[in-house]
């Protein structure tokens, strides 16, 4: 039937959501996959490759053309899930060879998995089918299917943490089913944040792991290769873990793909997406490059060392995902124009989405109380110091101002005064950040939150034009 998706992750999801799995089985099945081979359906078991001499590959291959005959009986986990008892390797061989695909088949592995599922692990299949929990459909995979020999709390809690960051970018967002890797119905801001997202689901992964491997691998076969040249798993790889989330996302048109900083920094200049400003702020989904030798005067210019993609910005705190950090994917937080920041390479996501940003709501209408005061009718949902935020004030005095006895007790269509606070406006500029104007404007920047409870945002993003209520 074909499987829907760009990414790997994102067939997986919808093959196994197309199957009747909850949105938290799919992922708690998807976090032991994971677990087991990085999603990699041509894994061979990491300790086996040098034992058997085969890489990944070249045992796929052997196996599938008959030079390698020991497949059922070697004892080395293969495929999505790491099959490695002989009975259940002979039977996923007897699978492809009747479907006519070869064993290392991303579909034909899912098939044969579901197959599994439904024939010899019904109570296990019931629970990814009801499950209401992540850890729920994670532990029953672990300890039912996977069965491997080391099924601790830790174990449970780290492929539990795999299954909930699939979870978070699949079960709430539209899942895209787009040749061009766009995002159904998604803002910009929408597709920046779930790009990033894509980085953050690989935090923890180690060097020499398969779920390493598999970065690697997927660099190494995605064509063309850039230089012709094919990395390896002793490489550093900070730029080829990059290039791999914008494989992955079906995102190779607005991101160039290199394993080198430096080149990849040539390649966005070409594409005039490269931001020299060392102390731009930057977007969810930006490229971030570092150069460490950096002596922190003026603009950097020098060679880059380093590449990540901001996972977040914060006030003046970037949150930056990277591949080859301590030998690992880790997080760094620096500050805005921060000391070895490089420049930015900036992906043109308005080309993936494919609706327009949504204006923030504005605060429901007061109506016009005396001596300059508003009032304030109570909606579904709303507490006093939410009210407070709205206006530039705190609940104390609200409460104080209304006679209220307990600030925490307010009720639906209940009138709030609002006392004149000097509330003023500004007018978003070109160029304009939350944090620059509450710098600017309130002689503060860390204040931006306060802009942002005020005016009821619910991300950084804002737009030429728009007006916002400033706090005294």
């Amino acid at each position: 039937m074909g499987l829907i998706g760009e990414a790997t992750p994102e067939k997986i999801w919808n093959f196994l959501k197309s199957k009747g799995l909850s949105s938290c089985g799919a992922a708690g099945l998807m976090g032991n996959l994971y677990a087991e081979s990085g999603l990699n359906p041509q894994n061979l078991q990491n300790s086996y490759e040098k034992k058997l001499g085969h890489t990944d590959a070249s045992y796929t291959v052997a196996v599938d053309n008959g030079s390698y005959g020991n497949f059922a009986r070697d004892g080395a986990g293969y495929g999505l899930a790491q099959w490695t008892y002989h009975t259940r390797k002979a039977a996923l061989l007897e699978y492809a060879k009747a479907a006519g695909k070869s064993i290392g088949d991303l579909e034909t592995q899912l098939g044969f998995l579901m197959k599994e599922l439904t024939e010899g692990y019904k109570a296990t299949l019931s629970v990814l089918k009801s499950a209401q929990t992540v850890i729920a459909a994670s532990n029953a995979v672990l300890t039912q299917f996977e069965r491997p020999a080391d099924q601790s709390d830790t174990v449970k809690t780290k492929r539990a943490g795999y299954g909930q960051k699939y979870y978070d970018q699949y079960a709430a967002g539209a899942v895209s089913n787009k040749k061009n890797g766009g995002t159904s119905n998604m803002n910009v801001s929408e597709v920046r944040k779930k790009f990033a997202a894509r980085a953050a689901a690989y935090v923890g992964v180690k060097e020499g792991t398969a779920a390493h491997h598999a970065i690697i691998d997927a660099y190494n076969n995605h064509k063309p290769l850039a230089q012709g040249y094919k990395v390896t798993y002793s490489d550093a790889w900070c730029a080829t873990f990059g290039s791999k989330i914008a494989i992955e996302a079906g995102y190779t048109d607005i991101i160039p793909t290199e394993c080198s900083c430096d080149r990849q920094i040539k390649l966005w200049q070409q594409m005039g997406r490269w931001c020299e400003n060392d102390a731009k702020v930057p977007e969810p989904g930006d490229y971030i490059y570092y150069d460490w030798d950096d002596n922190g005067a003026g603009d950097c210019t020098g060679s880059s060392d380093h590449v990540g993609v901001v996972e977040s910005c914060n006030g003046n705190t970037i949150t930056v995902v990277e591949g080859n950090k301590s030998n690992a994917v880790g997080r760094r937080a620096l500050e805005v124009n921060g000391r070895y920041i490089r420049g930015y390479g900036v992906p043109d996501f308005s080309k993936k989405a494919t609706s327009e940003p949504a204006k923030p709501a504005a605060p429901a209408q007061p109506a016009q109380g005396t001596a300059g005061e508003q009032v304030y009718t109570v909606q579904r949902g709303d507490t006093l110091s939410g009210i407070a935020a709205k206006y530039g004030t705190t609940y104390q005095k609200l409460a104080s101002y209304n006679g209220i006895a307990n600030p925490n007790v307010i009720s639906v269509g209940q009138k709030i005064k609002i006392p004149g606070n000097g509330v003023h406006t500004y007018t978003v500029k070109n160029g304009d950040s939350l944090w620059a104007i509450a710098a600017k404007q309130l002689g503060d920047g860390s204040r931006y939150n306060e802009i942002k409870t005020m005016n009821g945002l619910t991300s950084n993003t804002i737009y030429a034009g728009q007006t916002l209520k400033l706090p005294a």
